[in-house]
């Protein structure tokens, strides 16, 4: 029987951490599988959770959590209630955040410390939380193992130039509008500050160079949110990498929120059964 577990640990940033657990309990030392969302992301968007029940059945502890500065709250951790949140948002926040994920899972005093195991580690990262993963991949010797789905290639590319980054300066704002539930979304200056102030650790191309551990790529061939470009080129900065392509998948693989079945889309069925594999070897 699977458990499924919720859990708020305090940040390093001055907001809680949410977080949950999926496992099979039983006293078993497990391989530990740790999800880090993507942008305008969370936890339970669509069918994380049905993925997480499939890391559990096949015999993994498998942690999702949102952010700390995601824009969800204690009390309502799907969607975006605090757009103050998201909007002081930065990279550093959200490699902290994972460090302290990583603390919780590893120390001596983690209550479930008999159903893990803290020396098989796996990251796995959606989008723009695949580049947060391979960061942390590079400067974290407890992670083993590295596994992004439709990750970025680069930070700095995304950020405006010219006019509308002096724009943006100037104001001190920017909004970007969230498709589904229309909110405009702050990002402030910082945001951008704190990336220039940290370019050298931000810069995924140098991470992923000098990963050291078993690190897969998965992407969509018709990703029209991040280019199968991006994911060639990731591969191409890691020769020991191995880069599994989903025809025809989509930046979510076929998943969307919410996600109302208890069948997976078969794009995702997919690339979770390449992932469970690649992570138990």
């Amino acid at each position: 029987m699977i458990k499924n577990e919720n859990l708020s640990i305090k940040g390093k940033h001055n907001k809680p951490i949410m977080m949950d657990f999926s496992y099979v309990s039983n006293k078993t030392r497990k391989p530990i599988v740790i999800f880090c969302h993507g942008y305008k992301g969370f936890k339970d968007w669509g069918a994380w959770n049905l993925v997480a029940e499939m890391f559990a059945k096949a015999g993994f502890f498998f942690v999702k959590f949102n952010f700390s500065h995601n824009g969800g709250t204690k009390e309502q951790p799907i969607d975006f209630p605090d757009l103050e949140a998201f909007g002081n948002n930065t990279f550093i926040i959200e490699l902290d955040d994972l460090e302290n994920v990583l603390d919780l899972i590893t120390a001596s005093s983690f209550k479930h410390k008999n159903e893990v195991d803290s020396t098989k580690i796996t990251l796995i990262g959606h989008s723009r939380g695949g580049g947060i993963a391979t960061i942390k991949a590079t400067e974290d010797h407890r992670v083993n193992k590295l596994i992004t789905w439709a990750s970025v290639c680069d930070y700095k590319n995304r950020f405006p130039k010219g006019e509308t980054l002096k724009q943006w300066k100037e104001d001190g704002v920017m909004f970007v509008e969230n498709g589904r539930t229309k909110q405009q979304m702050p990002h402030y200056f910082q945001f951008y500050t704190s990336f220039v102030d940290n370019e050298n650790r931000l810069t995924i191309k140098k991470a992923v160079k000098n990963i050291k551990v078993p690190h897969l790529i998965i992407h969509g061939t018709k990703d029209p949110t991040v280019s199968v470009k991006e994911a060639k080129e990731i591969h191409s900065w890691n020769d020991k990498s191995e880069l599994f392509l989903v025809e025809d998948a989509n930046h979510v693989f076929g998943a969307k929120h919410p996600w109302e079945t208890e069948i997976l889309p078969h794009h995702l069925l997919e690339i979770v059964e390449k992932s469970m594999q690649f992570a138990i070897l």
